[in-house]
């Protein structure tokens, strides 16, 4: 393969996307890649992975669905971390000092 080439290739994807991040859709590929895995990767990794013929650039309708589901599962967790009761308050040092030495008491 031709180095030069192959990196013209790769920048010239790199320009046609407008996007700072956009979702791709995987290919099979000889070594198990399994297709049709949505993920969401900055343009240049995206440029890389559809000149290696490893993903596509994802659809309209598949970029929205992938973003839904990311949303809907990112409220699932903030749920679940609400229930669970989990509270972090941030101390300063002499906060800390002042409550260890209280417990000692």
């Amino acid at each position: 393969m031709d180095l030069r080439n192959y990196f013209q290739k790769m920048r010239q994807i790199e320009s046609e996307i407008a996007e700072t991040y956009v979702v791709v859709s995987s290919l099979d590929t000889p070594d198990g890649g399994k297709s049709g895995q949505l993920t969401e990767v900055s343009r240049a990794v995206a440029a890389k992975l559809i000149v290696d013929l490893r993903a596509r650039l994802a659809t309209a309708e598949e970029t929205r669905e992938y973003k839904e589901r990311a949303e809907r599962l990112r409220l699932e967790a903030e749920q679940a971390a609400a229930k669970a009761g989990m509270h972090f308050t941030l101390l300063t040092e002499q906060e800390s000092r002042a409550l260890r030495s209280r417990n000692k008491s």
